[in-house]
């Protein structure tokens, strides 16, 4: 049961919701962010992150990206704004990612022959 207690304007509000296991499991599956959490827990088990991979190949195949455009397809990737931003650190402290200052936003190009 979630129980939501608050105010809107001036009303109180006190609102419970009862969820029973099937409603749980279907919610689970419509948020991105349950998603990403199972995916990311997978790949710790495997040793393999699968966000990580996509994004190194993602830059690879591009060559060059301004920086907001990549965190862009990062996230459009990885369905995760967060998880788009750990990639973004990521790729800016890899040996085969040079990033650029320009006057707008920084350039991230891939200049690594391999992983």
């Amino acid at each position: 049961m979630i129980r939501i207690r608050g105010h809107i304007g001036e009303l109180p509000v006190d609102l419970s919701v009862e969820l029973d296991e099937q409603d749980w499991a279907q919610l689970a599956r419509q948020l991105p962010a349950s998603a990403n959490v199972q995916s990311m827990q997978a790949s710790t088990e495997d040793g393999i992150d699968p966000h990580w991979l996509g994004a190194q190949q993602l830059l690879r195949d591009v060559g060059r990206m301004e920086g907001p455009q990549l965190l862009a397809e990062l996230e459009a990737m990885s369905g995760s704004a967060q998880v788009a931003k750990r990639l973004l650190v990521r790729l800016r402290h890899n040996a085969q990612v040079k990033v650029q200052s320009s006057a707008d936003a920084p350039i991230y190009s891939w200049v690594g022959e391999g992983d």
